[in-house]
């Protein structure tokens, strides 16, 4: 089914669209749209309104999110396997219990974002803007992760071991039991280097002028 420019805002749809189709929403209004459960496998949503729309146990299974995006919107329980997010709007959006494997995450705004339980083998995210969000028990081991602000994000608990992080920011950004071993940090702004944020860093990599401005943080000088 095929939804072209529709104000969809505050209906039930969930048990609307048969399962075995692809749908597609372009420039549609889904604020507070009801799509609990709803078959949305492949689907495809272009440059929509996402305001607190209702995506609790969907199946997103390879579903596309281009453009567009909201405030509040729910995924919790939703499976997301293969799904793609790019330059969407997706702050203050619960991930609690959603299937996050092989999901991306492109060019998107996520302040304030919340993917702490979900499930899955993990994601990808770049050029996006996590300030504020809470990844806390996410893996992101071995990825490429490039131009991500993680400022004053919860990252407690998740596993960066062998990742690349490239002009990202760890500004503020709560690191309680994360796992950095492997990882290439020398592309990163580490923000202030406290004694939280170090027990983090063991074993992984970084440049000499981040060492060094670790160790004048703590009165030490090299020469």
């Amino acid at each position: 089914m095929n939804f072209d420019g529709e104000n969809l805002s505050r209906k039930s749809l969930g048990d609307r669209l048969p399962a075995g189709e692809q749908h597609v929403f372009r420039d549609c209004d889904l604020t507070e749209t009801d799509l609990w459960g709803a078959s949305l496998a492949g689907a495809r949503f272009e440059s929509c309104v996402l305001e607190q729309t209702d995506f609790r146990k969907a199946d997103l299974d390879g579903a596309v999110f281009a453009g567009g995006g909201g405030m509040r919107t729910r995924f919790n329980d939703a499976d997301l396997i293969d799904a793609s997010f790019t330059d969407v709007d997706l702050s203050s959006a619960q991930f609690g219990g959603a299937l996050v494997t092989d999901v991306t995450f492109t060019g998107c705004r996520m302040i304030g974002a919340s993917l702490t339980a979900s499930r899955g083998t993990g994601f990808k995210v770049a050029r996006s803007n996590l300030t504020l969000a809470n990844l806390g028990g996410c893996s992101l081991r071995g990825e490429l992760i490039e131009g991500v602000r993680f400022d004053d994000a919860d990252l407690s608990g998740c596993d960066f071991r062998e990742a690349t992080l490239s002009e990202c920011r760890l500004i503020g950004t709560r690191l309680l039991n994360t796992k950095f071993a492997k990882a290439d940090l020398r592309g990163a702004d580490l923000g202030e280097p406290d004694d939280a944020k170090l027990r983090a860093f063991a074993g992984a990599i970084i440049n000499q002028a981040q060492a060094n401005a670790i160790l004048a943080a703590r009165g030490i000088t090299v020469l």
